[in-house]
């Protein structure tokens, strides 16, 4: 029995996260360069091992979205170059730039507020400069020619220093939309190659390949790709590019309890599920504070001794029921698997309407994330 004080627990494979790692850097063209995603607690998967492994596989850099994701790793020793991809409040660029951690800045607004308030005081804050081509979200419009124009003003503010430059695409995963792709990629190198013209200067870095971007679009790596969900064993799409991954996490719970129950008696709140014949019952301790999608009731399938059970009646904040009928074997403390090894997150992620990313990252911090 594994984890025999644990009541639900995530499993994380650094095996299998070195293994996802050194496939995919398989697959990239020579020289590019890896950023490794650890934003939202490295997808659920426990932010500081993960990025303290990544750092010893050899990554170039790491992504966060946030100030506090950056402290964080900095805090506990990882030295390596640390992207914050989301907007940051200017007033906290000195902090950034002492922590050190690069920003990403699609704003002129905010760049010139981060100059003025830095000035010539101090060590620069490198910055990657995001250009908007297709996905709505943020970033210098390169379609703008105004914003263009206040892209190219960033080489020559004091305080900053452009080492990178990028782009997110939408749809690298969805089929049937490689035009649109192919039109963010051509649109991206076009502004760059004006705005290094323009100013005369290298705009350092370019990178926009995403996890969907390095299964599909492999000519797309340019400098650097970003994988996120790929290096965490799984797909953004239906094409897996011929990459051979391995689930890292792997949530499990065990047997509390086992009950038996007569034909015509109802199970947990709003009694949604009847007994149609005598049925038994094993109680799981996970539920919706431990991140397993209410709206899973009912539909789900979870891993018992190799064999599935299905979940019956609504699923509790603490815990849900899994009919055993027949599974004889079954005792109180047998170990039972949620998603992960064995059971993909891919079909919960399905069978809840949602991603797999969104499963991942609601795995709650009450669950203890064992590292084997």
């Amino acid at each position: 029995m594994r984890n025999e004080d644990k009541r639900t627990w995530a499993e994380i494979s650094l095996a299998n996260l070195e293994h996802n790692y050194n496939e995919i850097r398989r697959a990239l063209p020579k020289g590019t360069r890896f950023m490794g995603l650890c934003k939202a607690n490295a997808y659920g998967h426990g932010a500081v091992p993960i990025a303290k492994h990544l750092e010893e596989l050899g990554a170039d850099y790491l992504a966060v979205s946030c100030y506090e994701e950056a402290a964080e790793l900095r805090a506990a020793g990882v030295t390596a170059p640390v992207l914050i991809l989301a907007p940051s409040p200017s007033f906290i660029a000195g902090d950034i730039a002492r922590l050190p951690a690069e920003q990403a800045i699609g704003d002129i607004g905010c760049a010139r507020e981060i100059s003025r308030r830095l000035g010539g005081s101090g060590a620069p804050l490198k910055c990657h400069i995001k250009l908007e081509t297709g996905m709505g979200r943020t970033g210098f419009n390169v379609l703008s020619e105004r914003e263009m124009e206040e892209a190219a003003s960033i080489a020559a503010l004091p305080g900053l220093e452009i080492t990178g430059v990028f782009t997110h695409f939408a749809v690298a995963d969805e089929p049937g939309q490689e035009e649109f792709t192919r039109e963010q990629f051509r649109r991206f190198n076009a502004a760059v190659d004006r705005l290094e013209k323009e100013t005369g200067v290298s705009w350092g870095i370019r990178h926009c390949a995403n996890s969907g971007g390095v299964v599909n679009y492999r000519e797309m790596a340019l400098d650097m790709v970003r994988p996120g969900l790929l290096l965490y064993g799984l797909y953004p799409g239906a094409e897996h590019g011929g990459l051979d991954l391995r689930p890292v996490m792997t949530v499990l719970t065990r047997v509390s309890e086992i009950t038996e129950h007569h034909a015509g008696d109802t199970i947990s709140y709003g009694r949604t599920f009847t007994c149609e014949r005598d049925m038994r019952l094993a109680v799981i301790p996970v539920g919706y504070a431990d991140g397993l999608p209410r709206r899973l009731s009912g539909i789900m399938d979870v891993l018992i001794n190799g064999r599935r059970a299905h979940e019956v009646g609504t699923i509790c904040m603490d815990m849900c029921m899994v009919d055993i009928t027949g599974m004889d074997d079954v005792r109180v403390g047998d170990a039972v698997t949620v998603f992960g090894q064995g059971l993909s997150v891919d079909e919960q992620a399905e069978k809840a309407g949602t991603i797999s990313y969104e499963l991942l990252c609601a795995v709650s911090p009450r669950v203890p994330r064992v590292y084997v």
